[in-house]
């Protein structure tokens, strides 16, 4: 019989702050309440969200030292505030330098049939999509060309800080840092970013029929709805067809929507742009847009983009605009309060946790510290928590039957003991700095 029992310890702070992890008392990232209406879900088998690993991620996600000079985090152009987006046209990244595109917003990344990501869907996983970021030139700057340095440097770099030691033996059972586990991390927390407390999940409740007029929405929000499920031969304007609700993804299958300039140039058209986020949380919830929206951040209003749809330029350069955009689908001949009702619908859209609950908010102080809370012990293996003064300390598991052996292995202090180890070893911890006891027991 194996099993493994590890008990945890970190440095104790005299005065912790509320940006501090608590890893006795984790968010809730696993176990999520979701509606039953809610089916589509991008999660691949082999990277099921844990609340380790998403607090991990979420660590990661708001660290400047995955940034080469350390200013830049995946956290500054994906910000809690705007449902993880950004306000700018184009997020500024290491040096000053801009984006290509418009930062997508992430809430609910997860819960879609489009495993790709990236608008031009150049990243097979959300797990692949999550370093690109920091391996480019003008976003992050570990890409390894130009005399920035490679991502081994940065794994040098985290293993040197530490509450990654601690927190990747959580997540992942040792303190070993590489890119396929950095990925894995940051995608765990991204998934785990979910909105459903909206006026339009409060309806759909309600009825639990999408095609039925919402008793909580008002006359031209119902309208609204109507238009968006509604195909264009019956009087709508077909957002449903790209954009199915409930969970409002984008269609796996879908082509260019006829938005082809690129960000730095007008001039130049950019064929490629076939993904786009959800569109819950297109507002937050004091009324007014999470960003600018499309690829290139060139629409300023909602009314643009329904404009935009409402006749779609059909341009002979455009070998790859999804066919659903043109004929009649692509001149809608909606009237103006057609299009108001539209807006005021997806304003219904908009939830209101996802931008406030501190489970998906920056772990760090203002000095870019990070305070760690003590870990109780398991059960199963006592021992004194109070290792942050380079103390020597013992540490005992019931022991098993005659022949068993123990495996102990100590990150952020040394095994005085000599092996074969016993039921009981002993540490000297290193001075000021948190660490990890984990045992194996194997029974005869």
């Amino acid at each position: 019989m194996k099993y493994n029992n590890s008990i945890f310890f970190v440095l104790a702070v005299a005065a912790l702050v509320s940006a501090a992890i608590d890893l006795n008392n984790l968010g809730n990232y696993a176990n999520q309440t979701t509606p039953n209406y809610i089916t589509r879900d991008n999660t691949p088998p082999d990277n099921e969200i844990t609340d380790f690993g998403a607090t991990l991620g979420r660590v990661l996600f708001y660290d400047k030292n995955l940034s080469a000079n350390n200013t830049i985090a995946c956290a500054s152009c994906h910000k809690q505030a705007f449902a993880f987006g950004d306000t700018a046209r184009l997020s500024v990244g290491l040096n000053g330098g801009l984006t290509g595109r418009h930062a997508m917003r992430l809430a609910n990344a997860r819960f879609g049939n489009e495993v790709k990501f990236f608008w031009d869907e150049r990243a097979t996983s959300l797990e692949d999509q999550t370093t690109h970021p920091i391996q480019d030139f003008t976003e992050m700057g570990f890409s390894g060309t130009g005399g920035q340095p490679g991502f081994d440097s940065l794994v040098n770099k985290l293993q040197n800080i530490g509450y990654y030691d601690t927190l990747f033996t959580l997540a992942f059972g040792s303190s070993a840092i590489n890119e396929d586990r950095i990925q894995r991390a940051l995608a765990q927390f991204v998934r785990s970013i979910q909105s459903f407390d909206s006026k339009f999940d409060a309806g759909l409740a309600t009825t639990n029929n999408l095609g039925a007029p919402f008793p909580n929405f008002t006359p031209q929000e119902n309208q609204g709805k109507n238009l968006f499920v509604a195909p264009p031969p019956a009087g709508g304007a077909g957002c449903q067809g790209c954009h199915a609700a409930p969970e409002f993804d984008v269609d796996p299958n879908s082509l260019n929507n006829g938005v082809l300039a690129t960000a730095a140039n007008p001039a130049v058209l950019d064929l490629t742009n076939t993904r786009a986020p959800s569109l819950r949380n297109l507002f937050n919830p004091g009324g007014t847009l999470n960003g600018p929206l499309m690829h290139n951040g060139n629409f300023a209003t909602i009314q643009a983009v329904i404009d935009h749809y409402n006749l779609v330029p059909q341009n002979p350069a455009n070998t790859n605009l999804d066919p659903r955009l043109a004929g009649p689908g692509g001149n809608l001949q909606l009237t103006q309060n057609e299009k108001n009702a539209l807006e005021a619908f997806l304003r219904t859209l908009t939830g209101t946790d996802v931008y406030t609950n501190p489970k998906w908010s920056n772990p760090f102080n203002a000095d870019e510290t990070l305070d760690l809370q003590v870990c109780s012990f398991s059960t199963a293996i006592t021992g004194s928590s109070a290792v942050c003064d380079g103390s020597l300390q013992n540490y005992t598991v019931p022991a098993g039957p005659t022949g068993t052996t123990y495996d102990w292995t100590v990150t952020g202090g040394t095994i005085i003991s000599t092996p074969p180890y016993t039921n009981t070893i002993q540490v000297q911890w290193n001075s000021n700095q948190g660490g990890t006891v984990t045992v194996i027991q194997i029974n005869p």
